[in-house]
């Protein structure tokens, strides 16, 4: 401690004492008081390295934040990874935590996620880093039937709590999604997959509305109540938005959209706050909808 204290002039024992603390329980550093050498050593031949990125309390809070939102993703999906790291980022928060059980001052809640083969999320994903063709047995819930494709995997996504992969279907030689729960069995090809660019991939899922691909063939043109409009004019539907706010307080929203199955659940989740006022297929669409839904509940089904 003698040598510390002359080596860093005008630095106290506590200092030092508590820098020494902060490598052991902070980094894991195997520092330990020999007596024999008569100071503070490292025993372990060399291996030890600080890490190249320090983090402040704060920063370790934010990213064992984002791993509790990967892990509420799919629970049990990631553990195997995510565990040890985890751990080792609550050790590293534990360490000068002002108060205790910091990581319960953030609750994150997770709604209606498809559950998910995690064997079947670990192959996806290893022949999608190693660039290898897919052999799947896909399961069409439209259409209550099972298919087999080849598919060359291009991204996984996780849209609205669940998981779909975008991948070159070989047998319709197109692009085409695929949710990852509705896969039934996967089986990894010795072949290399084929690459689509980031551009077509882009103008592909990009330009049509939500997670339905497809160029943009139409745009809808929404309008919401004073009362509703404030919340609906924070929020981004579509990259490609446009919208306006009249002088009765209301919003107009136009959107674009290639398939509608997605905007119609968008827009009747806003009950009677909004009105379709074009195009005239997509109010029409929304009104049977409407329609059927209000038959369910009349209150005497034979009138």
């Amino acid at each position: 401690m003698r040598n510390f204290l002359e080596e860093f002039e005008g630095v106290s024992r506590k200092t030092i004492t508590r820098d020494i603390d902060f490598l052991r329980d902070r980094f894991e550093c195997p520092i330990e008081w020999s007596r024999s050498k008569g100071g503070w050593v490292i025993e372990d031949e060399g291996r030890f390295e600080l890490p190249g990125v320090w983090f402040e309390a704060s920063e370790v809070f934010a990213l064992l934040m984002m791993l509790h939102l990967v892990e509420g993703v799919q629970p049990g999906l990631l553990e195997e990874h995510l565990g040890p790291l985890k751990n080792r980022l609550r050790r590293m928060l534990a360490v000068g935590a002002p108060r205790a059980n910091i990581e319960h001052k953030v609750k994150l809640i997770h709604f209606a996620p498809r559950i998910v083969d995690p064997k079947h999320f670990q192959v996806l994903a290893s022949a999608l880093l190693d660039g290898k063709k897919l052999r799947i047995q896909y399961r069409v819930r439209d259409r209550q039937e099972v298919t087999e494709r080849t598919i060359s995997p291009q991204q996984l996504v996780h849209y609205r709590e669940n998981w779909i992969l975008d991948a070159w279907c070989h047998e319709r030689k197109a692009l085409r999604s695929f949710s990852l729960e509705a896969i039934q069995h996967v089986q990894v090809l010795d072949e290399v997959a084929l690459e689509v660019s980031q551009e077509e991939m882009r103008d592909h899922f990009q330009s049509g509305y939500g997670i339905f691909a497809g160029v943009a063939k139409n745009r809808a043109s929404l309008k919401f109540s004073p009362r509703r409009a404030e919340m609906v004019a924070m929020e981004t539907w579509h990259p490609d938005q446009t919208s306006q706010t009249l002088n009765d307080g209301s919003y107009v929203l136009d959107v674009p959209y290639s398939d509608d199955r997605e905007l119609v659940m968008d827009v009747l989740r806003h009950g009677p706050e909004v009105e379709v006022l074009a195009p005239p297929e997509l109010r029409q669409k929304v009104y049977e909808t409407l329609c059927a839904a209000a038959k369910k509940y009349c209150p005497n089904p034979a009138q």
